[in-house]
């Protein structure tokens, strides 16, 4: 499940998260070694409860793991301080979830420059406007969120997520709350950054079909890495999810 180093821009060894005490203790990740290549889109799946979202937050620097090690371009993140963290999280990562969690209050544009600003950036309006006609929003730029279609607003924050120019995107089931037809674009804009930015994307999913748009699949289970997958197809993804009994562990509806 390892890259060569030279070309890894994220990689955990031997990464362990252990929550509560005692008798309450709970093991979400138990020691797990990956790596994951610049340019590539890579796939996380496993049954719920597999500890999926866990390994991402740690991989992104959202969250400590309690023993193990994070490189970030090479470099250990796993110590950095809260204010180191926020800037390389502000300055290198970009983040995309299911729920799009954009401010009611600003436009798409607003929306979209946020991070920069927040960051002390002054926006490039060459880039701004280049980042809303891939997502497909020229026509949309002074729309608010509540004048938006679900796929729209994940389009907003798609372009929230590139306009850094992040080497990486880390994504939570990006396509969870969308329509078929909107997910499929949605994916679409996805691989377009790995083929076109050369970014590279860790996406988090339940769905086959989204699988297949990576280049790599790696399965959790019960807090490890237990298998991947390259060059996945959407029928070979849910044969091996079903070996691992994710269907059956799946809650109502195929959400985590």
């Amino acid at each position: 499940m390892m890259t060569s180093e030279i070309d890894d821009i994220v990689r955990l060894d031997g990464v362990q998260k252990v929550y509560g005490r005692g008798s309450g203790t709970v093991t979400a990740l138990a020691g797990v070694t990956a790596a994951f290549g610049r340019g590539t889109l890579t796939a996380v799946m496993g049954p719920s409860g597999s500890g999926k979202s866990t390994f991402l937050h740690c991989a992104a620097g959202l969250d400590r793991p309690t023993s193990g090690s994070v490189r970030f371009s090479g470099e250990e993140i796993t110590g950095l301080d809260e204010v180191a963290l926020t800037k390389l999280r502000r300055e290198r990562i970009g983040f995309i979830f299911q729920s799009f969690n954009l401010l009611p209050s600003l436009d798409v544009v607003q929306n979209i420059t946020l991070p920069l600003k927040l960051a002390g950036r002054t926006p490039d309006s060459a880039l701004v406007s280049d980042v809303i006609a891939r997502v497909g929003l020229a026509d949309r730029r002074h729309h608010r969120p509540a004048e938006l279609s679900g796929g729209q607003q994940q389009r907003v924050a798609i372009a929230r997520a590139l306009v850094t120019q992040p080497a990486v995107i880390f994504a939570d089931e990006p396509t969870g709350a969308l329509d078929t037809r909107t997910a499929l674009e949605v994916l679409d804009l996805l691989r377009d950054s790995v083929t076109r930015a050369g970014q590279t994307v860790i996406m988090v999913t339940h769905d086959p079909v989204a699988a297949s748009y990576a280049d790599r699949v790696v399965f959790l289970a019960d807090g490890r890495l237990t298998d991947e997958l390259h060059r996945p197809t959407a029928e070979a993804v849910a044969d091996r999810m079903t070996r691992l009994g994710a269907w059956d562990a799946r809650p109502v509806g195929g959400r985590r």
